[in-house]
């Protein structure tokens, strides 16, 4: 299921003169046991390339490893790359720049967004704040990647449980849902422990007085973002949506 990722590579294809073709694990035999190898090396005899949307980043990897075509990868359970290049480039529409500013990411830092923000704003010189729960920190793996690239490019990278902190200063305030794709069973779970982690008009205030609000979407009012904000002059969230679809057609191009 999905909204802006299926949809914009969809469209973009077609506007670069392409065709797509959709595939669901319900479609070819990959959902029925068939190995990544072997499905990787099929569909690299009939088509020119994948954007593969699915759960476990080993699947993405196991169509690059077998495949001989370009693989993109839509969305996994790590990362979302493509989200954070329309976000970069929704950041340098509005700001004119993306060295020296300052995204604070609000919400699960161990969740695709927070990973894939950590890694893009880092090797572009956007110094990137994590304010999120005990526990719920960056993968410290992908932690010590981002710290790499902030040496080599001359950025910043904060992990912090204070909320407020992460946010001051801040150009950028970005947050994205408590409770991502195959988190469904720690909803409630997960309502309690980030209760605090709202985005609100509160938090807003101890940012820069132009700072832009991102949301990747779908959101939640209410939860991790008051609809004050979301709604409100900061927010720059259909822009960034409308985004994707430009940064998908410059990586299918490439």
């Amino acid at each position: 299921s999905s909204t802006r990722t299926r949809v914009s590579f969809e469209v973009g294809i077609q506007q670069l003169g392409g065709r797509a073709l959709f595939l669901s694990d319900r479609d070819i035999q990959l959902g029925r046991g068939e190995p990544i190898a072997d499905t990787a090396k099929v569909l690299s005899r009939f088509i020119d390339g994948i954007m593969i949307r699915t759960f476990a980043q080993a699947d993405v990897e196991g169509l690059a490893e077998h495949g001989s075509i370009p693989i993109i990868n839509g969305l996994t359970d790590r990362f979302h790359p493509c989200q954070v290049l329309a976000d970069l480039l929704t950041i340098y529409e509005h700001k004119g720049t993306l060295e020296g500013l300052k995204l604070a990411f609000i919400g699960d830092g161990a969740n695709n967004m927070g990973h894939s923000l950590m890694l893009g704003c880092s090797k572009l010189g956007l110094n990137v704040a994590i304010g999120s729960p005990k526990g719920y920190h960056p993968d410290p793996e992908i932690e010590g990647w981002a710290r790499e690239n902030a040496k080599a490019f001359g950025s910043e990278v904060l992990i912090t449980e204070d909320y407020m902190e992460a946010a001051k200063g801040a150009d950028v305030i970005y947050t994205d849902v408590w409770s991502s794709m195959g988190m469904e069973s720690e909803i409630e779970q997960r309502k309690k422990i980030f209760a605090g982690c709202c985005v609100d008009d509160k938090l807003m205030s101890v940012a820069k007085p132009d700072a832009i609000f991102l949301h990747c979407l779908p959101a939640h009012r209410g939860e991790e973002v008051s609809a004050s904000v979301i709604d409100g002059p900061h927010s720059v969230v259909f822009d960034e949506a409308e985004n994707r679809l430009h940064a998908q057609k410059a990586v299918m191009a490439l």
